[in-house]
């Protein structure tokens, strides 16, 4: 074992949902530590591009296609990873999706959409990924999820469920896997700029209501996930299992200077 607890030199770790936003700073992150990735999407070939610039930062990785929705896509993906490089270390469930509308509006196929998604596929990628976890008696699985996790908030019904849903299933893992040597962990970030947000960083008048309810006074930046999952992917974190560790500038808090100054 590396005298640093955050070196991953001989780690492989997968990133499902890589072709875009937090995936690609995840990957980074993990690579920057030594790291060697496996990073997916659902479209192939979508992640090319992105193999070829973390070449560029002599990080290896490698491409595979993964629909997180699909059964055989998932029941097919845990093997042909497990090949890449001869096992998988470390596991970040990071592909999600969001629809945001109030809640007389979600339709059934919203639901399904976004659940499919964020819960039940993020459930089966860990599935089969601990398979071979288990069998060599290591593995770190951080799945991500959100402030909503612990938090509700107007328009995210079915997002928010999903979310808070990872929050218990990571728990469930965490206890069922724990005795093999597999940890389970939630990282949930808090407000960061992605592409399924990013539109309403365009209101300023948004994104100072959103800076005053943040003690930090500030958008989470990219790298300030960086230190959190290479954490959750490290045998520094080799006695926590089953958290969940919030990234969000201490929004879930509840800020309540507002009320304060009006008492």
């Amino acid at each position: 074992m590396s005298e640093n607890l955050f070196d991953l030199t001989g780690q492989v770790a997968v990133v499902t949902g890589a072709s875009r936003g937090l995936g690609q700073y995840f990957s980074r992150a993990l690579g920057r530590a030594g790291a060697k990735l496996i990073v997916t999407s659902r479209k192939a070939g979508d992640c090319d591009a992105f193999v070829e610039e973390l070449a560029g930062m002599g990080i290896t990785a490698h491409a595979l296609t993964l629909d997180v929705r699909d059964e055989k896509s998932i029941t097919a993906f845990g093997p042909a990873a497990d090949a890449v490089y001869g096992k998988v270390d470390i596991l970040v469930n990071n592909a999600g999706c969001n629809i945001r509308k109030p809640a007389l509006e979600v339709t059934w196929e919203d639901w399904n959409t976004i659940l499919d998604t964020n819960l039940r596929g993020a459930f089966f990628v860990a599935q089969t990924i601990a398979r071979g976890m288990i069998t060599r008696g290591y593995g770190r699985i951080i799945n991500v999820g959100s402030v909503t996790s612990v938090c509700g908030s107007a328009g995210l019904g079915p997002y928010g469920a999903s979310r808070g849903g990872i929050k218990q299933l990571t728990m469930s893992l965490a206890d069922d896997w724990g005795p093999h040597g597999v940890t389970v962990n939630v990282l949930a970030p808090g407000w960061f700029k992605t592409s399924q947000n990013r539109v309403m960083y365009e209101d300023e008048g948004w994104v100072q209501y959103l800076v005053e309810r943040i003690p930090l006074k500030r958008p989470g930046a990219p790298n300030d996930l960086d230190g959190a999952v290479v954490f959750l992917a490290s045998e520094a974190s080799r006695y926590v299992t089953g958290q969940t560790i919030l990234i969000d500038g201490g929004i879930s808090v509840g800020n309540t200077r507002a009320l304060v100054k009006k008492s």
